[in-house]
């Protein structure tokens, strides 16, 4: 009986170090957890920023009007007749 209880007592305390310590531990777990949650954060963020970008390729590719305007804030470009303001502070 002291024989079973001795192997029960040692698979116990082998168990409980796999579990904290050894591979896949319930650390380790937790850690993976928070890197996937991490990125999932991130992939949403890169989501959100392709929309945009794609958008705005569209808007490029479709018409004048937003080419023009790029061209206006970028470049600093002026329609003929118009007139330059530039106000420094």
């Amino acid at each position: 009986m002291k024989k079973l209880l001795f192997v029960l007592a040692f698979l116990l305390v082998y168990l409980q170090y796999r579990l904290w310590f050894g591979d896949g531990s319930l650390p380790g777990v937790w850690q993976l957890h928070r890197e996937v949650e991490a990125q999932r954060t991130e992939n949403v963020r890169l989501r959100e920023r392709n929309d945009t970008l794609n958008a705005e390729v569209l808007d490029l590719q479709q018409g004048h009007d937003a080419t023009e305007e790029r061209a206006r804030e970028d470049l600093g470009m002026v329609k003929r007749g118009e007139t330059f303001y530039q106000i420094a502070e």
